[in-house]
């Protein structure tokens, strides 16, 4: 696929390397020439170097036989204006915004192709509200994601000392919680995968990757990481839109305390968030500050400034004080990748939570969802089952008749619409049915191609 994209900032940069390791074709765009440099020795794209709403740049970049144009620049007003001009002057077949303002609705009639053209909209922070919301949720979890209307989930904990797995064979799970629905997808020991050697023992540290119906998701935690207490008690260090709008969603169930070291920034967030939220004017890395605000007992801390350095100190300033889990907000891949699992239980990369919303739009077939997984290199997609046994690789078959890449696990069947939908466990026997939303585990990103074209109906399928 042909892919341009406008914008070489952090998201730019990380949208572009995700897409690159499926062997799309990028075109990047950006007014700074020496960044587009950088990353055209560093990723194997080409750089074009301009002002994406101008026709001549566009041309420049190849709009003419583009496939998709995405524009993640900085300013809303330049993403929909680049959609616009993609789509009346090139005719590009689809355009995705990045989109900071809550005023344009994915539904809205101003982004409709009579107005700015834009099919589809991002979010970044929005993306990392729902994404941080969710770990709050299931404070054990190191990822929690969700698919078919959040009727299917997929959740990746850490084992731990104490936990009824660990020391057990990985097949006694079922017997640990025999009423629910869940499944092991993999389970990764370090960098390693062990989930095809045979029937592993759960050592503490191990990774596990859990795809579980809705209801599932706690008793499988509890038998992990022997743990499930509920968060209580939050504090949040940064006050910008992603601060302001968790704050917002956390206030009426827990106990909440903001530090914005801002001080006007403080006086916005005081009229803004409901009044049982504590606006603290301070530094989050103020040791004095957070033992006087009680951050040995609580229960998150959650580092969500600008400042990738700042959410880093914050974040292992907080954990050594006391704070039961602490969660920084990290830009750099690189960071994040570093100090994830040591004094920082969970770093969270802006650009990551929304590369799963991209690539649902990239992926041929009929695809619902799709996630990024261990920093890129896996991947879990959800595909809805067309046509018939002449016409699908899928319906009409049975499991075990699958013909799966290697390494690709069926972890979960949702069946039904809206309030009827069902999880089922796939058995070797259990038949596909036209309209089932099938979740793949896909360990190797190598395996997307064909695990896409599994969706794909065809009239000469045989």
């Amino acid at each position: 696929m042909k892919i341009i994209i406008l914008g070489a900032g952090r998201v730019g940069e990380s949208v572009a390397e995700s897409l690159l390791s499926e062997r799309n074709d990028i075109t990047l765009i950006d007014p700074d020439a020496a960044r587009l440099r950088a990353l055209e020795e560093r990723l194997d794209l080409r750089g074009v170097a301009g002002n994406g709403i101008e026709p001549g740049t566009l041309e420049r970049a190849g709009a003419a036989d583009a496939d998709l144009l995405i524009s993640c620049a900085t300013l809303d007003e330049t993403n929909l204006a680049a959609c616009k001009v993609a789509h009346a002057a090139f005719n590009i077949p689809t355009t995705i915004a990045r989109l900071r303002s809550p005023e344009f609705t994915d539904d809205h009639p101003l982004l409709g192709r009579d107005g700015f053209a834009v099919d589809h909209v991002i979010r970044p922070e929005e993306s990392v509200v729902r994404y941080v919301g969710r770990l709050v949720d299931y404070p054990e979890a190191l990822q929690v994601l969700e698919f078919s209307q959040g009727r299917a989930h997929l959740v990746v904990v850490r084992a731990a000392s104490g936990g009824a797995l660990v020391q057990r064979r990985l097949s006694e799970l079922e017997t640990l919680i025999p009423s629910a629905k869940v499944q092991v997808v993999a389970v990764y020991r370090g960098d390693a995968e062990i989930t095809g050697q045979g029937d592993p023992v759960i050592q503490p540290g191990d990774e596990l990757f859990l795809l579980a119906d809705r209801d599932a998701v706690r008793p499988a935690l509890v038998a992990v990481h022997n743990a499930d207490e509920p968060v209580r008690r939050v504090m949040i260090a940064g006050g910008g839109k992603v601060g302001l709008r968790l704050a917002r969603r956390l206030a009426g169930r827990c106990e909440v305390k903001v530090i914005e070291r801002d001080l006007r920034r403080c006086e916005v967030l005081a009229t803004e968030l409901p009044s049982r939220v504590l606006v603290l004017g301070g530094d989050g890395t103020d040791e004095e500050l957070l033992a006087d605000e009680g951050v040995r007992g609580v229960d998150m801390f959650l580092a969500l400034s600008n400042d990738d350095e700042d959410n880093i100190l914050a974040a292992m300033l907080a954990k050594r004080m006391g704070a039961r889990r602490v969660l920084a907000l990290i830009n750099r891949r690189a960071y994040a990748e570093l100090i994830e699992g040591g004094s920082i239980d969970i770093a969270v990369s802006p650009a990551q939570t929304v590369i799963g919303e991209l690539l649902t739009h990239v992926r041929r077939g009929d695809v619902a969802a799709v996630h990024s997984l261990r920093r890129g290199a896996a991947e879990a997609l959800e595909g809805i089952a067309r046509g018939d046994e002449k016409t699908s690789r899928l319906v009409g078959r049975t499991v075990e008749r699958l013909s799966l890449p290697p390494g690709v696990r069926l972890g979960a069947i949702v069946r039904g619409e809206d309030i009827g939908l069902e999880v089922v466990l796939p058995r070797p026997g259990t038949l596909i049915q036209e309209g089932d939303h099938l979740v793949f585990f896909i360990p190797d990103k190598r395996c997307v191609r064909e695990v896409e074209r599994l969706f794909q109906v065809s009239a000469t399928f045989f």
